[in-house]
């Protein structure tokens, strides 16, 4: 691979070397050798018809291995070579991991002609390329059937970009070249340059020879970086466009045969502008990206790869956090026609000169901070390099190419332009030459790239005519198209096990439903209930009359029976208590009447009448007759059948009425859970935590003290009797409701945080100096105890490698950071929370967040009780999710420790001091998870724009934070804006630790999937839902994706099943009602659609829809 001059060879440096950290050079590693066997050719009487006498020479990096024996071509073709050589791998050396995957084997076929009485004649027949990236995939050999190109014989030649034979190849290494560590933890860049669009007119075909370049720097290791630099692109003049699929090519310029270039099976398939990750991708741009593509551009089609090892995987995410964009050079420059003798001083002070149209484009990175994304692709605008805008945008304190510029590389012949036309033998034979150049230009650039960034910046003003060229990319609208790809993605996204096709599956068994009667039947029964009920009536009527009659009184003689039934005809007359029967019995003889006789009409002749109701009275006799004989020999009713929903259900149930902010709902799953179980103090507590989220707050001292009578030695009941008590401003109580919980339980941290608070209300400082000391060293014990089990096991297993999970973002200084969304000057303010913990009087302050305070670690979760996550917050996700990511195990305080239980119990008065606390007592600076909190207690307020301040830090700290993500997401989806909202609850579902409130995250995360019309991915969505937390909502939400897919069984199986869970739920009749309109079920159709109504469908679309199908359908309505 031909290495330019300037640029540092991979064999001899020492500076950009060991910046790219390839591998790591803690450690000295041997060499170890790669063996490279070339066995036979094979087809080359394709090639050349009249090939005799052939020899194969290998090249690796520049250097030729060897040349094997001359073999004679036989008839069929083939020719046996046999031959062997080898190269040495070390990091040290000029064959490092990272030439590896640069550098291709060169396989040159070699024709030799003897003559006689001459010397022997060498012509090159054709070439083939090896790639070794195989042995940094874990292989030790690998065997491949190099595709073997033709040499053209002249340039004028045609060229044949096809393969006409082919090279038998084997590559063996004794060792593998990468250990396990490398191998599981290391990543591969591929970056691939496609090509520049829209270019300026300046750019013209004819006069000097130009190339045009550019080049990306790769962050290594420490602060340096490392360039992959792309030549000789070719401009093309306006007209087609360039075809897809097109072959990628290899970054070669010491290849004959043209054809070599292309990279089997990789090929640029392009793709809609609007799934790309860069710029100019909005439908408006469509239009110009179609017509710039037909104009003149300048083709590249060229991919470089770099080899990341795990070190060096760490430093590249770390430098995405930190600056979002990574600049990409591009320049051309002006080759002059190679000329004999000395050069002049007139050339000498054109050197300047030869670079120009020196323009930068800004990719923006942080998509491979998405967890499974692997590559980005887009067009990216070009824009006019200015080193003060370049350092703004990027950190990057250093050009490339006005490196190069000094170095006057045109002087020394090395800007080869025309990669895509074969090379003459003056270029090949160039390459011998080249160890010495690159020694040589090494030692220089690597001194170069010690430019400070004062020095780089006052370069600028003898460039000015750089920058006036650059200028014309701007007015060209220039653009450049490229990706950038990793083998594995920097954050790993969950594996998610497929889940059944068959919704019907997922239901779990569930007993029968009872019977119930319908129609006819259920008429007759009704009349029973009435008869039975009004004989109930007359029989206490008659006891009141005449009294009981006792068994052992006798039979009552018929004479004084028809008395008392005369007397009790006449007070049932005198009362109107006879009328009031007879019209409470009216409305079941007119069911039995309909239902039983099918009767609606009026009779026809007064014959038929009267017939009708002489059958009739027969049969209501008769059945009444029945009635009374049931009534008279009950049977022991039939015991109730259990609940259908569990007491956790039902918390779920609740939670999910707050986050609908359907709080008179909610309150009444919370009454059912303590009426199931009245001795469950947990029941009280979960309901006196959402009275505290509504501000009930006696109702809520009601439920926690009915909680610490059932217990009064349970410490989370006295601290919440504690915390309502000073929210009721009943000090006194408060103080012996604190005081008991740290004589309960002395290890409780939270209660003797609790405790220093309240003192601290009471301005008694010595007692809350006291209880913070005792929470602090309760604190610093349970950590100890924490760290020293896994410096046990690590002890014993070893040193635990560094991992990119491992890695946030740095804590930037406060002149440094400037994060979108923070007015200018932010840094200049006093944090709010520390000006209010100075002087907190009273628990109704408020701490704000600090704009541009430096970060510190955030701590771990850790739960106070394993029941208190029932309670939420009014933005829909539980009051206190977990703040840390689980990524790491950073130090924690007691203030945090207490603010983790506050939001589980929704105490948001008591949280504001605490943080207060936190703020005042951390010398990094805040946390994640005290940004994260604080931004809940803005939304709870419904304050966005601070609350997004607050997440915007809170992303800064630790952008692998699931729960950061989960709660951007909540904002946006208060706010309105579901596309933010998708693509940050997208994010928080695909990293691997699940975030604390999952359930909601899929519940809206399906909404707007079913409102964006994905039908698709709703189902899966509500499936996975389904499969962690079923609801009601989650099945009603699994149905109506079914039912827009038209996948009904499956659509009625989930509404059913949401039915089962919630039968109040007029939204899962009313899509039931349209299932049965749909399969012409009329009886269902016109039950299912009462029941909506008649529950308040609120759902105005869907009623519409209803409907109109009613209308289209002709029943289902009983109004039609």
């Amino acid at each position: 691979m031909e290495v330019p001059v300037g640029l540092p060879s991979r064999k001899d440096s020492s500076a950009l070397g060991a910046a790219a950290a390839l591998p790591s050079e803690s450690q000295p590693t041997p060499a170890k050798p790669v063996q490279v066997t070339v066995l036979e050719a094979q087809n080359l009487k394709s090639i050349k018809s009249d090939a005799s006498v052939t020899l194969v020479r290998v090249e690796y990096n520049g250097a030729v291995l060897g040349d094997s024996c001359q073999t004679q071509v036989l008839p069929d073709g083939t020719a046996n070579y046999n031959f062997t050589t080898s190269f040495e791998c070390s990091p040290s050396g000029p064959n490092s991991l990272d030439s590896i995957v640069q550098n291709l084997v060169l396989l040159t076929v070699i024709e030799v002609h003897k003559e006689k009485k001459q010397k022997e004649k060498t012509v090159p027949l054709g070439q083939a390329v090896v790639d070794l990236l195989p042995l940094l995939q874990g292989q030790c050999s690998f065997k491949v059937l190099a595709p073997l190109y033709a040499v053209p014989a002249s340039p004028l030649e045609s060229v044949q970009l096809e393969a006409k034979g082919g090279l038998e190849v084997t590559v063996c290494t004794e060792e593998p070249l990468l250990s396990a560590t490398q191998l599981s933890e290391g990543n591969l860049l591929s970056v691939t340059l496609e090509a520049a669009y829209s270019v300026p007119e300046a750019f013209a075909a004819a006069g000097p020879l130009q190339n045009f370049m550019a080049c990306l720097q790769v962050p290594a290791a420490g602060e340096k970086e490392f360039p992959l630099l792309f030549m000789n692109g070719i401009l093309k003049p306006a007209g087609e466009k360039e075809p897809l699929p097109r072959p990628k090519k290899w970054p070669l310029a010491n290849i004959m045969a043209p054809g070599a270039l292309s990279i089997p099976n990789s090929f640029i398939v392009g793709g809609p502008y609007e799934d790309e990750d860069g710029e100019l991708n909005k439908r408006e741009d469509m239009e110009f990206r179609i017509q710039a593509e037909s104009t003149k551009r300048v083709v590249w089609d060229v991919e470089r790869r770099c080899y990341l090892d795990p070190a060096a995987v760490v430093i590249l995410q770390k430098r995405i956090a930190e600056c979002r964009y990574w600049p990409v050079e591009v320049c051309r420059v002006s080759v002059g026609s190679p000329s004999k003798g000395k050069t002049s001083k007139a050339d000498k002070g054109d050197e300047d000169k030869q670079i120009s149209f020196h323009g930068v484009a800004y990719v923006n990175m942080v998509p491979l901070l998405c967890p499974g994304v692997k590559q980005i692709r887009g067009a990216f605008r070009v824009f006019a390099y200015h080193s003060s805008e370049v350092f703004e945008k990027t950190k990057s304190q250093h050009s490339v190419f006005r490196d190069l510029r000094k170095l006057s590389l045109s002087k020394e012949g090395l800007w080869t332009p025309g990669i895509g036309s074969p090379l003459s033998s003056a270029v090949h034979s160039k390459i011998q030459k080249e160890d010495k150049i690159t020694k040589d230009t090494t030692r220089r650039m690597s001194n170069l790239l010690k430019i400070p960034l004062p020095d780089a910046i006052a370069e600028t003003e003898n460039v000015t005519s750089l920058s006036l060229d650059g200028q014309q990319y701007i007015e060209a609208e220039t653009f450049l198209v490229m990706e950038i790809k990793l083998d594995k993605a920097l954050v790993p996204k969950r594996s998610r096990e497929e889940l059944t096709s068959r919704v019907s599956q997922m239901i779990p068994p569930r007993p029968p439903l009872p019977a119930r009667t319908e129609g006819a039947k259920k008429a007759v029964e009704y009349y029973h209930n009435h008869v039975t009920s009004i004989a109930v009536a007359i029989l206490s009527e008659y006891h009141e009359l005449f009294g009981k009659q006792l068994p052992d009184w006798g039979a009552i003689d018929p004479q004084t029976l028809q008395e008392q039934k005369r007397q009790l005809n006449l007070e049932l007359n005198r009362s109107g208590k006879y009328f009031a029967f007879k019209e409470q019995l009216k409305y079941a003889v007119v069911k039995i009447v309909r239902e039983k006789y099918l009767k609606t009409t009026a009779f026809e002749t007064q014959e038929q009448l009267q017939a009708f109701l002489s059958e009739l009275y027969v049969y209501l006799v008769d059945q009444m007759h029945v009635a009374l004989n049931q009534l008279l020999f009950e049977e022991a009713a039939p015991p109730a059948p259990p609940p259908r929903v569990t007491e956790d259900q039902l918390w779920l149930f609740a939670r999910e009425a707050e986050v609908n902010k359907d709080y008179k709902l909610a309150a009444l799953y919370h009454q059912q859970r303590v009426a199931q179980d009245q001795c469950n103090i947990q029941y009280r507590l979960d309901y006196g935590i959402f009275c505290l989220l509504l501000e009930e707050r006696m109702k809520a001292q009601e439920c926690f003290r009915e909680a610490l009578s059932l217990d009064p030695h349970h410490v989370q009941s006295l601290l919440l009797c504690g915390i309502v008590a000073v929210m009721l401003q009943h000090c006194e109580e408060a103080e012996i409701f604190f005081e008991d919980a740290c004589c309960l339980e002395p290890s409780n941290v939270v209660a003797w945080t609790l405790s220093g608070l309240f003192y601290e209300l009471q301005d008694n400082n010595i007692q809350a100096e006291m209880a913070f000391r005792e929470a602090k060293k309760l604190l610093q014990a349970q950590l100890a105890e924490e760290r020293s089990i896994p410096e046990a096991v690590e002890g014993e297993g070893g040193e635990k490698p560094i991992s990119a999970a491992d890695v946030k973002s740095p804590s930037p200084s406060p002149e440094e950071r400037s994060p979108e969304g923070v007015p200018n000057g932010s840094a200049d303010k006093l944090p709010e929370t520390a000006e209010h913990a100075q002087d907190c009087t009273a628990p109704k302050e408020e701490a704000t967040a600090p704009e541009a305070a430096p970060k510190a670690e955030e701590p771990p979760a850790e739960q106070v009780h394993p029941r208190f996550q029932s309670s939420t917050s009014q933005d829909g996700q539980p009051a206190a999710p977990s703040p840390g990511s689980g990524l790491s195990q950073p130090p924690c305080t007691i203030f945090m420790k207490t603010v983790e239980f506050l939001m589980k119990v929704n105490a948001v008065q008591f949280v504001h001091r605490a943080l207060a606390h936190e703020l005042l007592n951390l010398q990094g600076g805040p946390s994640c998870a005290y940004y994260l909190t604080l931004a809940q207690t803005y939304l709870l307020k419904e304050d966005f724009s601070k609350c997004e301040e607050c997440l915007c830090e809170a992303i800064n700290i630790n952008y692998l934070n699931p729960n950061v993500w989960a709660q951007k997401g909540h904002l946006c989806y208060q706010k309105g804006n579901f596309h933010e909202a998708k693509e940050c609850y997208e994010r928080a579902i695909g990293f691997v630790e699940d975030a604390a409130d999952m359930h909601f995250i899929y519940l809206h995360l399906g909404s707007i999937y079913l409102e964006e019309k994905e039908y698709g991915q709703a189902k899966q969505t509500y499936l996975l839902a389904c499969k962690n937390s079923a609801s009601c909502l989650t099945w009603l939400g699994v149905g109506i994706a079914c039912y827009r897919l038209e996948e009904m069984v499956e659509a009625e199986d989930a509404l059913s099943e949401a039915n089962a869970l919630n039968n109040t739920n007029a939204e899962v009749w009313g899509y039931l009602a349209l299932i049965c309109l749909q399969g012409g079920r009329e009886r269902e159709a016109e039950q299912c659609y009462k029941y909506s109504v008649k529950l308040g469908l609120r759902n105005d679309a869907l009623l519409r829809e209803i409907r109109a199908a009613q209308q289209r359908l002709g029943f289902g309505d009983p109004a039609l």
